[in-house]
């Protein structure tokens, strides 16, 4: 079997789950890493094997790959994503698509024009209690949504600025803006409000919540928080006719879903590992096995466009619709 050669531009957390399922494929070798800390491009490195690079543009000017994934934070974003389609490398990219959404609709036409294979991590779409709540929601549809990210504050320097991550709902609440869509279908307005961080903390709001109602008429909210000091809650809660799904997430290869009737409940508990799922599903269509993956860049983009919207109504005191123009 031919292996394939793939390389991953940055080596943060979500880098390192993804470089380590890479590294248990049978039929691939990690033959490159780059950080914008040399050393930690060197540690990543010399775990598996690779060579180390500075600035991922040099990586994809000098390597040649059969695909990349691109784990940057969303200041990041934008330049990296332009390079792999002018080489022909199909990318894997994580959440969030871009600081904002302008830069990721100028990748969305890029990847279009260019038919690469690309994919986002989204991973919550590849957890069989998931895809459970979705077979029990297309008999009973989804009515009211509650979601919930509430955490402490990451450490990550650039996190708490806004210029640089965009905020806590494009960073990390826009999972669940994703799981709502997959659930309830496509929002069609979006208004929100925030509070504002204590001094000191950057000016990524403390906390911030946003209504939504969707195309099928169900409504919802979902809230964000930073200021607690550990994981509290991450989940999202789904009210159908006679029936309650809650999924809930504890760790990456730790969700719950729980679905509730009158005749009492039942509780579903996974242990998959949805990075290992989601990454062997890109590599399985870049190989010519499988015909798509479950989230392309285009079908990302409307996640997006939905954190984005929120973002923007919390700032701007106005409902936006966050329905964008399909991407040929």
């Amino acid at each position: 079997m031919t292996r394939l050669r793939v390389g991953c531009v940055g080596t943060g957390f979500i880098a390192g789950q993804h470089l380590r399922a890479l590294a248990g494929f049978d039929d691939v070798d990690v033959v490159a890493v780059a950080d914008t800390v040399p050393e930690r491009a060197a540690q990543a490195a010399g775990r598996y094997g690779a060579r180390a690079y500075g600035d991922g543009l040099a990586l994809l000017d000098t390597e040649e790959l059969d695909a990349v994934w691109l784990c940057v934070p969303p200041f990041a974003h934008g330049a990296l994503e332009a390079a792999a389609v002018d080489r022909g490398v199909p990318f894997f990219v994580e959440k969030p698509l871009a600081l904002n959404l302008p830069i990721a609709q100028e990748v969305a036409v890029q990847v279009a024009a260019s038919g690469l294979t690309t994919a986002v991590g989204y991973h919550w779409r590849h957890l069989q209690v998931v895809q459970r709540a979705a077979e029990l929601l297309a008999r009973a549809p989804a009515q009211l949504i509650t979601g919930y990210w509430l955490d402490k504050t990451p450490g990550a320097a650039w996190w708490p600025q806004r210029a640089y991550s965009g905020s806590q709902v494009i960073e990390q609440t826009t999972h669940i803006f994703d799981l709502a869509r997959v659930l309830a279908g496509e929002a069609v307005s979006v208004m929100a409000v925030e509070r504002a961080a204590p001094d000191g903390w950057g000016d990524v709001p403390a906390t911030a919540s946003a209504l939504l109602r969707f195309a099928s008429d169900a409504v919802g909210s979902i809230s964000s928080a930073r200021v607690l000091g550990w994981r509290h809650r991450v989940a999202l809660h789904v009210v159908a006719e006679g029936l309650v799904v809650e999924i809930g997430e504890r760790s990456l290869t730790d969700h719950e879903l729980r679905v509730v009737t009158a005749d009492g409940e039942e509780v579903l508990r996974s242990g998959d590992d949805p990075i290992v799922a989601e990454d062997r599903e890109f590599l399985d269509v870049v190989r010519g096995r499988v015909p798509r993956v479950r989230v392309p860049y285009a079908e990302a983009l409307r996640t997006h466009a939905v954190a984005c919207a929120a973002d923007r109504s919390a700032r701007d005191g106005q409902p936006v619709d966050p329905r964008i123009e399909e991407v040929r």
